[in-house]
């Protein structure tokens, strides 16, 4: 494959701005500009979900359905693995690129935003940085096309935003691990050919006896619980994967044993980037569609975007989406220059969420009783916005990530 959305510019384009965009985050800052790589890849991706995203999202929506020929399509592009290098078949791009497309996609569909999120971050994201060379070339390559994707386990039904309590157990038996439990809420799951498992294997050890493991699917032991019915990105799968005696080769643990929970919160750190780019997609869609409605309904001879009461809201909406636009930025470009960049990731991700509730929110506002109605987009933009505080760490637990490393700076 070793396709890229920058193809077209040949390799030496999409080198360019994997090796030297990333250098000039100060001239990003005083031009409030992308380098003309960047610009180049977000109209790609802008012209994809215009063409083939926008016309079918409502349906997708209203039929909880997959839209499996656009994941195909976006595999051939180079979308579903943008920072995996191209020796296992990846785009072989950045974070900051990843961040772009991730927008893009989500602005014509959220439910496509997050199969293309979790594939990129939460499971191939671990494999990259985790995996032996024979996992990588197993479990990567497979991963890139759109013929498969992958899902990441970790919430429970009983501990989703403790990540250290994880009550599903993996015990060693000969050459074999055998898994044991629940892990509930998990995108692509009905849909994914692989998951990433976190299983304790050592309860005396708490957070540092976690463990994380590939398990392909199907496989004997593992079953899937019901579709979930749920408020928005209904065109993704949510289910619980349950595991009676699921055997998996030894050679299946990812990492070293005891290493799962860093793995899990590194894991988060990335996919909280994936999460906030979805979150301004979502965001703005709502404002364009808010926009256009203001520009065209008229009210009392006039457009209502001539009424200062409208322009307040825009203006407001616009300040908070370019506020946590630069926010996420910043953290992608922190991460592909190898900074540290858990504050800024969880800065980023709980701005964003909080911005395209906001945003949603007033869209409906200015369109009236038409923002309520499914003939317009703004009502599922409302409806997508909302679980993007909730998932890959509540803004509660972002909050109290920013704290505890603010905190941890001052005192040195």
């Amino acid at each position: 494959m070793a396709a890229t959305l920058l193809a077209r510019g040949g390799g030496a384009a999409a080198r360019a701005l994997t090796f030297g965009c990333l250098r000039q985050l100060h001239t990003v800052y005083q031009t409030v500009e992308l380098p003309e790589t960047h610009q180049m890849l977000r109209q790609t991706c802008r012209d994809f979900a215009e063409k083939e995203l926008v016309p079918i999202a409502a349906q997708l929506d209203k039929e909880h359905r997959f839209p499996a020929e656009q994941v195909k399509k976006m595999g051939a592009l180079g979308l579903l693995a943008m920072d995996v290098p191209e020796e296992y078949k990846g785009a072989g791009l950045d974070y900051l690129a990843y961040s772009i497309a991730v927008e893009e996609i989500s602005r014509g569909c959220a439910s496509t935003g997050v199969i293309m999120s979790v594939n990129n971050s939460l499971y191939l994201g671990p494999l990259l940085k985790f995996g032996s060379e024979e996992q990588k070339h197993q479990w990567i390559a497979p991963f890139t096309s759109g013929d498969k994707i992958g899902c990441f386990a970790l919430s429970e039904p009983g501990n989703g935003s403790d990540a250290g309590a994880a009550s599903t157990v993996a015990r060693l038996d000969g050459n074999e691990w055998v898994l044991n439990g629940t892990k509930a809420w998990i995108t692509n799951a009905w849909d994914a050919s692989a998951v990433v498992v976190f299983a304790t294997t050592d309860k005396s050890q708490k957070h540092k006896g976690i463990s994380a493991f590939l398990v392909p699917m199907p496989t004997p032991g593992l079953s899937l619980g019901k579709k979930e019915d749920k408020l928005g990105i209904r065109a993704s799968s949510t289910a619980n994967l349950i595991f009676e005696d699921c055997r998996i080769p030894k050679a299946n643990l990812l990492g070293q044993q005891g290493m799962g929970f860093k793995i899990a919160m590194q894991t988060l750190d990335s996919g909280r980037i994936g999460i906030a780019s979805q979150a301004l997609g979502i965001a703005q869609g709502a404002l364009d569609c808010a926009v256009d409605y203001a520009e065209k309904r008229l009210a009392f001879g006039s457009p209502i975007s001539k009424l200062q009461a409208i322009q307040f809201k825009l203006a407001d909406m616009a300040l908070a989406l370019e506020g946590a636009r630069l926010l996420t930025w910043r953290a992608a470009m922190l991460k592909d220059n190898g900074k540290p960049y858990t504050k800024e990731a969880a800065m980023a991700k709980l701005a964003a969420s909080e911005a395209a509730t906001a945003i949603s929110h007033q869209a409906i506002q200015i369109l009236g009783g038409m923002g309520y109605v499914t003939e317009m987009p703004a009502e599922r933009h409302y409806r997508d916005a909302r679980i993007t505080e909730i998932y890959e760490g509540t803004s509660e637990i972002q909050r109290l990530v920013i704290a505890g490393q603010l905190l941890k700076e001052y005192r040195g």
